[in-house]
């Protein structure tokens, strides 16, 4: 009988250490503006803490989507302020929690070597060539790309523009993806693109008068986190010396006044675009076959 009682003693001690290492975790639901960064820091956090960290990319507004649906997560990471600010006025995060990790500054991407000789904005309106841009209706680099374009190009040249996207891509990730398989000749993404795959993805700056504003990456606690005191220290390692540092190794910009310096001009920083319709309903247009949706 004691024997029994004591398998049942450590079985129950061991489901229960089982149980306070299935707690000791987070779910973080991340814009993919940072893959290689954040995947390195997840993994830095989890050998320093002993907190497993798993980490749902995709576009923003997608990811978004998935943690209210799923009413799970205990961190939302998106790829810029547009969707942090849809995320605090519809009551999804802890608004007091937000905390801004890195600076970003949109640019042209093409093939490693710019075989097709890609200058500028306007070039994007060579007859033949192949443009990607994310999909601007839940991905936010597919909506700085969009402002730009309406911002600096006139109604006919953006009808140009249209006639050479043959894609949009479904996240930040797949972007630069696009240019890293060949599937496309130029898209407009983020500059950092060019230091997650330095051996094939080539940034094209645009000038700091065609660029209307900086995006910031922000984080903050999810509102269905069971553990906000856990997802406070892996917001508290990323701002901090540590985490920032692997940030930097990817050449994000840990201020505004760092972008601005490499811009060489001060630009508006984060807040919200309301992407025009048409550049909406072009998804069900362009290739609708080649969409790809996370």
């Amino acid at each position: 009988m004691k024997k029994i009682t004591s398998s049942l003693a450590a079985l129950a001690m061991a489901c229960g250490m089982q149980l306070a290492q299935a707690a000791d975790s987070l779910l973080i639901y991340a814009g993919a503006a940072t893959v290689p960064p954040t995947t390195e820091a997840a993994k830095a956090f989890e050998q320093k803490t002993g907190v497993k960290v798993d980490v749902v990319f995709g576009g923003s507004g997608i990811v978004l989507s998935q943690m209210k649906l799923s009413k799970q997560g205990d961190l939302y990471f998106p790829g810029s302020s547009d969707y942090m600010e849809i995320a605090k006025r519809e009551g999804d995060v802890l608004p007091e929690t937000e905390k801004v990790i890195v600076y970003a500054v949109p640019a042209i991407n093409v093939q490693k070597g710019n075989p097709h000789n890609i200058q500028g904005l306007k070039d994007l309106l060579k007859p033949g060539l192949r443009v990607a841009i994310a999909n601007p209706e839940g991905v936010c680099v597919g909506a700085y790309a969009v402002e730009i374009f309406e911002d600096q190009l006139t109604p006919e040249e953006r009808e140009q523009l249209k006639a050479n996207i043959k894609n949009y891509t479904g996240s930040c990730e797949q972007t630069a993806t696009a240019i890293s398989l060949k599937l496309a000749d130029a898209v407009v993404g983020w500059r950092v693109f060019q230091y997650w795959d330095p051996e094939r993805i080539e940034t094209i700056p645009l000038p700091a008068s065609q660029i209307p504003r900086i995006g910031y990456i922000p984080i903050a606690i999810s509102k269905f986190s069971k553990q906000p005191e856990l997802a406070q220290r892996f917001i508290d390692f990323v701002v901090g010396e540590e985490g920032q540092a692997i940030y930097a190794k990817y050449s994000y910009f840990a201020d505004p006044e760092a972008a601005f310096k490499w811009l060489g001009a001060v630009k508006p920083v984060g807040g919200e675009y309301v992407v025009p319709k048409e550049w909406i309903n072009l998804r069900d247009t362009v290739n609708p076959k080649k969409v790809v949706k996370q």
